[in-house]
């Protein structure tokens, strides 16, 4: 009988065994070296295993699998959809610095940690390091992955261009702190695709058909798909960065408001208000300033911007060549990762 795709669990169960495994030993060797460093790599450890959505290696997965179709096992491929989430690691750890945010997946931040233990200067500094410590992880992890050169050499193209758009985005976004007044909502949408939607969708399916040996009638659908269901998921998160639950998104509320990020949703706000909200928007506290990003009606726009880009990346797959296990995955993907609760 023909072997089926893995359950999203399994998956999730196999990715998580394979960073596990690979933690160990990279854990072993630094604490050989000092009981410090030991402590160093498993707070990094922590960070990584700490749980998530893993939404990166499943987008992967199901881009690979889109190509090569049920029969094929997934062992192969699997230090390749874990170091993807080393590098998701690597991004949250340095995003949350830059930030100030408290908490991640409820739980305290890797500045936090570590400032505990020392103070601010030393927990600023030792994040850093986590952060690089784990995107060197994730490249030695990914050179484990068994497949011919030639196709290893086309992943890491991929893979290196993903990791370029996320550091420009995520400069672009300290800028935007930095240089609100010169924003606009198409700089914002700009920013949210290279800081979050391409590495979160859109290159993680073009890791995966890179890992099957490449497709190109597959790519363009996959591009078209990871564009728009990637910025409907940033789309989502600047909805819940505002009113979302910290109980249930694991993050503080309202960090966007209080460090006055220029996020799309905070930039059709501006343009759609009075003059009055506009001076009542400077003048408000956080819970004030929600409240009037409601009256402008800007979060009923971003809901209508993330259903129309969710249909759009669904539509692009229905004529795709690619497996209908894949297609189906992927189109439940697309609305899970976009109307995630508040």
């Amino acid at each position: 009988m023909p072997r089926q795709p893995v359950s999203h669990r399994a998956l999730i169960g196999a990715v998580e065994g394979t960073l596990a495994d690979f933690l160990a030993s990279q854990t072993a060797a630094l604490d050989a070296v000092d009981p410090a460093l030991g402590n160093f790599a498993r707070t990094a450890r922590d960070l990584v295993l700490a749980g998530g959505k893993r939404l990166r290696p499943t987008f992967a997965y199901w881009g690979w699998r889109g190509v090569v179709g049920p029969a094929e096992p997934v062992d192969p491929v699997l230090p390749a959809l874990g170091a993807l989430e080393l590098m998701h690691t690597f991004a949250l750890v340095h995003d949350d610095l830059m930030d100030e945010s408290d908490t991640r997946r409820g739980r305290p931040t890797a500045h936090r940690i570590f400032a505990s233990q020392h103070g601010e200067h030393f927990g600023g500094s030792a994040a850093i390091l986590v952060g690089d410590l784990c995107l060197v992880w994730a490249d030695q992890l990914l050179s484990h992955t068994r497949l011919p050169a030639a196709a290893l050499m086309e992943v890491r193209d991929r893979y290196d261009k993903m990791r370029v758009e996320a550091i420009a985005g995520q400069y672009l976004d300290v800028l935007g702190e930095s240089d609100p007044g010169s924003w606009s909502v198409e700089r914002a949408l700009t920013v949210a695709r290279h800081k979050t939607a391409s590495y979160t969708v859109q290159w993680p399916l073009s890791f995966g058909a890179a890992l099957a040996g490449g497709d190109r009638r597959v790519d363009e659908a996959y591009r078209v798909y990871g564009t728009t269901v990637g910025d409907a998921f940033q789309l989502r998160d600047d909805l819940l960065g505002v009113y979302g639950d910290p109980a249930i998104t694991g993050k503080p509320i309202a960090d966007d408001l209080r460090t006055g990020k220029p996020t799309t949703l905070l930039m059709l706000a501006r343009r759609m208000s009075t003059e009055a909200q506009l001076a009542a928007f400077a003048a408000g506290d956080v819970a004030q300033r929600a409240t009037i990003i409601a009256e402008t009606g800007a979060p009923d726009l971003v809901e209508e911007m993330i259903r129309v880009r969710v249909d759009e990346g669904v539509a692009a797959l229905s004529e795709a060549p690619i497996h209908p296990d894949a297609r189906e995955a992927l189109v439940e993907l697309a609305t899970a990762a976009t109307h995630r609760p508040a």
